[in-house]
């Protein structure tokens, strides 16, 4: 999950888009007249979708670091523009601290938010948080209601894309609630990976709850390759016990 935009700023960041998108279509036009266009017409494409890639790709090397402070850090600007800062900050705080396994610091974020119409608005994003809460902190039955609830909500993305996002994203909490409750199906693993490509946010949330259902399995190269490049996680993170208890069952 990333931290919402306004949509007065989302209408600003189409304005470059539709602009590069209509000079792409004249060059096109010409290209299809005369070869010699093809060149600059491929150099528009590059110049054009070159930032947006290489800024994704420094977001998604930001989540996946586990370094917390830095990520609220990048959201901070996202925080000044959206309505209902004194509810949704506090949520995006909670999110973040609780897909790096900061439990107290998500617990207090949420405390902070204000309970007012956006507080109902955000279930969604609530139920997010509090299925992984709950789960690192053993309530694997509250956890197990929450992502089932979470399942059924109904999704109103305006875009196929977006709401093909939210589906899989759903399905891996679901499946991440399921695995440390050592309640998987065949099917867990693959939703679990598949999460974790969708949002980079909870990589490490469903690469642990798939190493335990390797674990669960007796596959111990498995969980190992998945314990691969984790991140040295503080004291705050409750990451940190899993991976020590992890790697002990492993040997």
């Amino acid at each position: 999950m990333q931290p919402p935009s306004t949509p007065r700023h989302r209408r600003a960041t189409y304005v470059p888009t539709i602009i590069s998108a209509i000079c792409a279509l004249l060059i096109a036009e010409l290209a299809w007249k005369d070869p010699r266009y093809l060149l600059p017409l491929f150099a528009m494409i590059v110049v054009t979708s070159l930032p947006a890639y290489l800024a994704r790709r420094r977001m998604r090397r930001l989540l996946i670091s586990g370094d917390v402070k830095r990520v609220l850090g990048s959201w901070a600007g996202s925080a000044e523009r959206i309505t209902f800062p004194e509810t949704m900050a506090p949520i995006m705080a909670a999110t973040a601290y609780a897909a790096y396994g900061w439990l107290h610091e998500a617990r207090k974020a949420l405390d902070r938010a204000v309970k007012g119409p956006a507080w109902d608005a955000a279930l969604e994003q609530r139920l997010f948080v509090e299925t992984l809460l709950d789960t690192f902190e053993g309530d694997r039955a509250g956890a197990l209601e929450k992502a089932q609830a979470l399942e059924r909500l109904p999704t109103f993305a305006g875009n196929l894309l977006m709401r093909f996002r939210i589906r899989r994203l759903r399905r891996g909490l679901a499946a991440f609630a399921r695995a440390f409750a050592h309640k998987s199906d065949r099917a867990d693993s693959k939703r679990l990976r598949t999460a974790a490509s969708t949002s980079p946010l909870v990589h490490w949330a469903m690469r642990y709850a798939d190493a335990v259902i390797a674990v669960d399995a007796g596959d111990r190269a498995k969980a190992l390759g998945l314990l691969e490049g984790a991140p040295e996680w503080p004291r705050e993170s409750a990451f940190r016990e899993f991976d020590e208890e992890l790697r002990a069952q492993i040997a």
